[in-house]
């Protein structure tokens, strides 16, 4: 066991024999110490209680009453239980479990790298260096996961319900031996996409259209946690899909965000709240505000940004009162701490106070909190230069993390280099309006979902709105086109999280190009560069549904070309797996067969032929299959 392990606000050193809260000596009895070097050894799992009685009493036998004691006097000296805090866990039937997050000797940068390198099929982004005023929803949320299995933050929009979750993860990435996987439904527009899109995350390939039934099956005998993260938009399939898999695969751990509960059996719904802040009626000075967690991250954040702030009492009682404003919610407090390197604490609060007076009267009955959220981004986006703000809302065209060759393909224009791209984008950055996660040696960029939501409902005109998706769906063709060998050889879960980000644009470019103003020619060119994606990542129903579409789409002049080849032997294939040997699947592998027989050439011709005799073969018409065999 490690030589100090650290929980909470206490020091473990087992060699010593010391506990230390917050540096100060906490007495507790042999037993009870023992009892507790043993539990926080090995945090998340059960230890039962004849173990703990062989280990704790090894030559002497003892009632199970002895050990409930010296339990009970060590969560009284822990402060279990008290102003949310959890440590040990009562496992009726099983045992004792240790879930409060810990950290052991050795620096977490560490740790983590060192998880990182033994676990590299866990998707994780990276947690935050340093989490504040959440300690006791990690020990509460650890408590209730490892005792329920399925368990839903819901809050309002940032409020920090990701934040906290991946913390969960890496907090767990031990006990469950890197199999964490964290799948980012915020991307989906279509909630039929959501099974699939969990097994792509696995790599997990399905050659059934029943997708549930085929993860399900896949999942049944895995120990796995599983994190469905932003799942309000697409809440009833996330829902059944949580549902199925809790019932069927009992090794299974789900933890989901969602800003609503899933309503589902099994699903145990754990509330995250906002941040405390100072009740308006205290005695407030510097010290006392910086035990309340939301002043506490408006001062980190803004000494992050670049700000001297060097918290007196007076300034204690406007950070309060900046706070109280904001609702506690940490997206909102960030947004405004952001601001005081440029204005002042003062000028801050002042400028919040004209924005916001308007929309949180005197009396609030309950007001939702997106409106605190609203009214901050309002705020916030009437600071930015008019150059920064057709920026956020040309950016918004990209749902999740896009790369700065992304956005110079949507911004740059005769008008707008590339210089002026890079400024507005660093600005917005500093300005908390776009979030960045580093991918490798590069860095990809993210509107939250909150803030792409509002920039989206900017007025734009027509014209404006025409080029910028078709700049967005040029990109991502060109984008298909030179990363299409890449696919298939992707093999890390952290691999697929980058390209899936891409391919969530892709669907909204198919979307533009189909719609209602949108460019059909172009989209059956997007449609069929996506179509051997869609079909090495498993994702057959989509594939079939994009190429069914562009198919009906063609007109004289592409129908018997290159495309239409393309787009006939993904249908075919796409068929062919998810609905059995069908007529269609037939028709249109040899459609594609003839338009590759008739341009002679070779390539084309092999690409068509392995799928005719795979569904030759599959169909049991095995001498034809050996003749498409042998033409190979």
């Amino acid at each position: 066991m490690s030589e100090e392990i650290t929980f909470g606000p206490f020091t473990l050193l087992a060699n010593e024999r010391l506990l230390l809260r917050q540096g100060v000596l906490v007495e507790l009895g042999a037993r009870a110490f023992d009892l507790l070097v043993i539990l926080a050894a090995c945090p998340n799992e059960v230890v039962s209680k004849a173990d703990l009685l062989a280990r704790v009493w090894p030559d002497v036998t003892v009632e199970e009453g002895s050990l409930r004691f010296h339990i009970a006097n060590l969560r009284k000296a822990l402060g279990d239980g008290k102003n949310g805090a959890r440590y040990i866990a009562t496992l009726t039937g099983r045992g004792y479990c240790f879930v409060a997050p810990v950290s052991r000797s050795g620096s977490r940068d560490d740790v983590q790298s060192e998880i990182a390198t033994g676990y590299p099929q866990a998707n994780l982004p990276s947690r935050l260096t340093r989490m504040v005023g959440r300690t006791d929803d990690a020990a509460a949320l650890s408590t209730q996961l490892a005792a329920t299995r399925f368990v839903t933050i819901v809050g309002t929009g940032g409020v920090g319900k990701t934040t906290v979750a991946v913390a969960m993860g890496h907090d767990l990435i031990e006990a469950f031996a890197g199999a964490v996987h964290l799948v980012d439904l915020g991307a989906l527009s279509d909630p039929g996409l959501v099974p699939t899109t969990v097994a792509s995350m696995l790599d997990l390939s399905l050659e059934t259209g029943d997708a549930i039934s085929g993860l399900i099956a896949y999942l049944a005998n895995k120990r796995i946690l599983l994190i469905f993260d932003t799942c309000e938009h697409v809440i009833d399939a996330a829902a059944g899909l949580a549902a199925r898999i809790f019932a069927a695969a009992p090794q299974a751990h789900i933890l989901a965000t969602s800003r609503e509960p899933l309503h589902v059996e099994g699903e145990h719904v754990y509330k995250l709240a906002p941040l405390a802040c100072p009740p308006d009626d205290l005695e407030l000075t510097a010290a006392v505000a910086q035990g309340f967690p939301a002043t506490r991250l408006f001062v980190e954040r803004a000494a992050a940004s670049g700000a001297r702030l060097d918290l007196n009492d007076a300034d204690a009682a406007v950070v309060a009162s900046i706070c109280r404003k904001l609702d506690g919610v940490p997206l909102a407090i960030e947004l405004a701490a952001g601001r005081v390197a440029s204005y002042g604490l003062q000028k801050t609060a002042a400028l919040l106070d004209e924005r916001l007076t308007l929309l949180w009267p005197g009396q609030r009955t309950a007001p939702p909190r997106q409106k605190t959220l609203q009214a901050t981004l309002d705020w916030s986006f009437g600071l930015l230069s008019e150059f920064e703000r057709l920026v956020l809302r040309r950016l918004a065209v990209f749902v999740g993390h896009f790369s700065i060759e992304a956005a110079r393909a949507v911004m740059t224009s005769a008008s707008v280099d590339d210089a002026l791209v890079f400024g507005a984008i660093d600005s917005l950055v500093t300005k908390s309006m776009v979030a960045t996660r580093p991918a490798g040696a590069s860095m990809r960029y993210r509107l939250l979902d909150t803030t792409r939501a509002y920039a989206l409902r900017l007025e734009v005109g027509d014209a404006e709105l025409t080029n910028l998706a078709s700049r967005h769906a040029t990109y991502y063709l060109r984008w298909l086109e030179e990363t299409g060998a890449e696919w298939p050889t992707l093999s890390s879960a952290a691999q697929r999280s980058l390209h899936l980000a891409g391919l969530a644009n892709v669907r909204v470019a198919l979307d533009w190009c189909f719609g209602p103003n949108g460019n059909t020619d172009f989209g059956i060119r997007l449609a069929a560069a996506a179509a051997p994606v869609f079909l090495s990542m498993s994702l057959l129903t989509e594939c079939h549904l994009w190429a069914a579409r562009a198919i009906l789409a063609l007109d004289d002049t592409m129908r018997g070309g290159h495309e239409e080849m393309h787009l006939q032997a993904a249908l075919g294939v796409s068929l062919m797996f998810t609905r059995g040997g069908r007529d269609a699947a037939r028709a249109a592998l040899n459609r594609s067969f003839a338009i590759a027989d008739e341009y002679g050439d070779a390539l084309d011709q092999l690409q068509v032929l392995g799928p005719l005799q795979m569904f030759h073969l599959r169909t049991g018409e095995f001498r034809t299959a050996l003749r498409y065999a042998e033409r190979c």
